[in-house]
């Protein structure tokens, strides 16, 4: 189902969307559409982009990671030879 709108653009967008839509043989219509659903993606894509970047933001402090390197160390003290 489509809906209609009406939307107000200054006259230098409206003459480069007339001629985008002439080159790529679309409505101007569907040019607004496709333009519009981009955007949105691009929106919820740095939304997302945010997310994972918090996500890995908790990385280990100094102490946390100084257990994490002695740990390597017990554990290829235990695995050394067994190889």
């Amino acid at each position: 189902m489509t809906v209609k709108t009406a939307i107000s653009v200054d006259e230098t967008l409206f003459e480069k969307v007339e001629t985008l839509a002439q080159e790529l043989s679309i409505s101007r219509s569907r040019l607004f559409a496709l333009a519009a659903q981009e955007f949105i993606e691009k929106h919820e894509n740095q939304h997302l982009f945010e997310a994972i970047n918090a996500a890995y933001d908790d990385l280990p402090d100094t102490q946390e990671q100084a257990l994490q390197q002695q740990m390597r160390v017990q554990h290829r003290e235990i695995v050394e030879g067994q190889w």
